[in-house]
């Protein structure tokens, strides 16, 4: 075994060690934490109901919408961080379901359009194009300054296709190869090629910037 291939072999590793780290917070935020919280807002509602005093009573009610609030916010992070509907429905449907977080977080307009009929993809495959469509999507919101993006999925009979194009202030690749951003980007292609796949970012000044992922099926 070469040095390059004990090097993908150990970043697999820690990817998929990462993943399943994640996936077990996602899990007990989802059903720990947020059902501590929900017992919570149980109970102080019922106390709500038992007082007569106003002023008590007022500030039990700010303190359940406050509860209310962040049960909310955990579930929107959980999901942010490993959708249930990934490995229950598939890669596309679980984009739709984060895309409607990310509007709602980012204020981004996504057109998503899908081509092609959807292929079942392993887990493995399907949480690294996850990931880095979110890795994608979130640069945008940092970096693009725009308020509309188009997405494609493109189903052929040997190959996904996914573009994700920003219409944004773009960028000069150049200029960013030591910077954040493009140790964001580097992570990317990593993910991509450790599935078999690749990521191709292209980028112009006022133009905006494009992200296509090509992964064999």
């Amino acid at each position: 075994m070469d040095v390059l291939q004990t090097k993908q072999k150990l970043n697999s590793y820690i990817i998929d060690s990462q993943e399943e780290e994640i996936k077990r917070i996602a899990l007990e935020l989802h059903e720990g934490v947020g059902q501590n919280l929900y017992s919570i807002l149980t109970g102080l509602q019922v106390v709500g109901s038992a007082i007569s005093e106003e002023g008590m009573k007022s500030y039990v009610r700010e303190m359940s919408q406050l509860i209310e609030k962040t049960i909310q916010e955990i579930r929107l992070l959980s999901v942010e961080l490993h959708p249930p509907t990934l490995t229950t429905f598939g890669l596309y449907p679980a984009m739709k379901s984060y895309l409607k977080l990310y509007t709602s977080t980012f204020g981004i307009l996504v057109d998503l359009e899908i081509v092609g009929k959807e292929v079942s993809l392993p887990e493995r495959s399907n949480i690294a194009v996850f990931r880095v469509c979110q890795e994608a999507l979130e640069n945008i919101a940092k970096y693009a300054d725009t308020s509309k993006v188009k997405m494609t999925f493109l189903y052929s009979d040997t190959e996904l296709k996914i573009s994700i194009q920003d219409f944004g202030r773009g960028f000069k690749l150049e200029e960013h190869e030591d910077s954040h951003h493009s140790s964001g980007l580097a992570v990317m292609k990593e993910r991509m090629l450790l599935t078999g796949g690749k990521c191709t970012i292209s980028s112009k000044i006022g133009e905006g910037t494009s992200i296509e992922l090509f992964l064999p099926l």
